[in-house]
């Protein structure tokens, strides 16, 4: 499950892609219009910085920007970053892969092998959908039809 910390995450970066073009922006703005807690969005947007998904500047007229063209920034890599992995077992995972203890032979784990299935097919879909993409699914939402 998406974790409130990611969901925000998306919102914030979603509102950034928006605002790309406008230079940076406050973080009372994006706290306002996505309506997420100004503390919260505060820890999310510096652990983005360090992760090199954000730049910042302080001071009076400050704010965050992207580091990344929005069409390099994938969603997959976005959740990553802040829920660790899209697994739901560890024994499927690919970047933080643990044997399960109880598991007797991962070869032929019934479990394993169906959320296998699942992470393949989640990987899929989040690792090839970016933040520009998702910014054109919201703008052809929001055209008025001729």
């Amino acid at each position: 499950m998406l974790s409130k910390k990611a969901k925000y995450a998306l919102k914030a970066l979603l509102y950034l892609t928006k605002k790309a073009d406008n230079g940076l922006v406050l973080i009372s703005e994006i706290a306002t219009q996505e309506r997420i807690p100004r503390k919260f969005l505060e820890a999310i947007l510096v652990d983005l910085k360090t992760q090199g998904v954000l730049q910042s500047t302080r001071g009076k007229n400050g704010g965050y920007t992207l580091a990344k063209n929005p069409s390099q920034i994938s969603i997959g890599n976005i959740i990553r970053m802040i829920d660790g992995p899209l697994a739901a077992i560890p024994c499927v995972s690919h970047l933080y892969y643990r044997k399960c203890d109880e598991c007797l032979d991962e070869e032929t784990c019934e479990i394993r092998l169906v959320m296998k299935k699942v992470r393949d097919a989640t990987a899929a879909i989040l690792d090839t959908t970016y933040l520009s993409d998702l910014q054109k699914i919201t703008v052809l939402l929001n055209e008025d039809p001729v």
